[in-house]
């Protein structure tokens, strides 16, 4: 993540970030892993360390002795990692965290981001499950109304 840096170039969306074309160090590199191969997290978070970036994530679902969800933050030149499910990114009023929820109709655990009360962001599907949810309730609402103006002998057609 990396904060100013345009997302959306001549119509296209960004398929990658090239630190030496943008000149912007990201804030938060993040890894979702299935499977973790010798070295390698070791290896990418030394480089993380060494350019700096405040927060090195890395997430697999799939882990079952070491926690699912690890993020270091650099403090003084070396990366700490923070403890918990949701963790609090100051720099970004943003926590990150995850737990089990369904995302384009399949359940598992997801990461998720997380307002300073703790309170998870909804996806985009689940705001769209919502918007839906208030029109058929707004519907219902009218249909009755205008029964009711009906049984008083007033046509709501006519209003």
């Amino acid at each position: 993540m990396s904060l100013g840096v345009q997302r959306v170039i001549d119509e296209d969306l960004r398929l990658s970030y090239l630190l030496w074309e943008e000149l912007v160090l990201p804030i938060l590199a993040i890894e979702v892993v299935y499977h973790k191969r010798r070295g390698e997290y070791t290896k990418k978070k030394e480089i993380y360390e060494q350019l700096g970036i405040l927060y090195y994530v890395v997430y697999n679902p799939l882990r079952k002795r070491k926690a699912r969800l690890e993020v270091y933050r650099l403090v003084q030149g070396k990366y700490i990692l923070q403890l918990g499910n949701r963790i609090w990114l100051p720099e970004l009023s943003l926590a990150i965290g995850h737990e089990r929820g369904t995302f384009q109709g399949i359940t598992r655990e997801w990461l998720y981001w997380y307002n300073q009360d703790g309170v998870r962001y909804k996806t985009p599907e689940e705001l769209a499950t919502d918007a839906e949810q208030r029109a058929t309730s707004a519907e219902l609402r009218a249909q009755k109304l205008a029964e009711q103006l009906r049984k008083l002998e007033i046509n709501p057609d006519e209003l």
